[in-house]
């Protein structure tokens, strides 16, 4: 009697072991399995992407440039200031944070213009500029009374029509270092710079646009 007793809780025994085992086993397959999972709901960040190659490289402007540029284009608190190709942002911020000018910066690298959102807000201006990441050729330019420039002489004048067609008559244009091509600019200032001279147009959009400019 003893002995089936014994037999029994032997066999008991086993049993009980094997099913941990089991259970064990089922466990690490489990977490093998939903491990993957895991990792695949994980949030990756997107990172903004440039649309296309720029126009031009990014060369920043002396500020002793930046700052005749601004006095050429008798630049005001209650002017609208685009800046075309904004690079780090210095002129659109240099331009409110003097005069407390509104003023929106265009640049289709996403580096550049995440650091010129940083140096507004270093320089106190945030709530009077914007920075987008945009095609300057899409960007609507209606609403501007200033727009300044440093692209380059055939990016100027494939600019010239959309310029003249977008911007309200009177509005100010300011160009570092190159001109329009046909269209001859009212004033023309030489700056001295840290390295080198450097020159500013000036235009003003007309009225009545010649054909030959359109």
């Amino acid at each position: 009697m003893q002995m089936q007793q014994i037999t029994k809780l032997l066999i008991a025994s086993v049993s009980i072991v094997s099913l941990g085992i089991a259970g064990c086993s089922q466990q690490r397959e489990f977490d093998a399995q939903a491990q993957p999972n895991v990792q695949a709901q994980a949030p990756t960040p997107t990172p903004q992407t440039q649309e296309r190659t720029p126009d031009v490289p990014f060369v920043p402007t002396p500020n002793e440039v930046v700052a005749q540029m601004l006095k050429v284009g008798q630049v005001k608190g209650d002017d609208v200031l685009y800046d075309l190709g904004s690079g780090d942002g210095r002129i659109v911020i240099t331009a409110a944070k003097q005069f407390g000018t509104r003023g929106t910066g265009i640049d289709i690298n996403p580096e550049l213009v995440q650091q010129s959102k940083d140096n507004a807000q270093k320089a106190g201006v945030a709530d009077r500029v914007r920075f987008l990441q945009q095609d300057l050729f899409q960007t609507n330019l209606s609403d501007a009374t200033v727009v300044t420039l440093y692209l380059l002489p055939d990016i100027n004048v494939k600019l010239r029509p959309k310029l003249l067609r977008e911007l309200k008559p009177g509005t100010r244009i300011v160009s570092h270092d190159f001109d329009m091509g046909e269209w001859k600019p009212e004033r023309v200032v030489q700056v001295q710079g840290p390295a080198r001279q450097h020159t500013i147009y000036y235009w003003t959009v007309p009225e009545n646009i010649p054909e030959n400019l359109r």
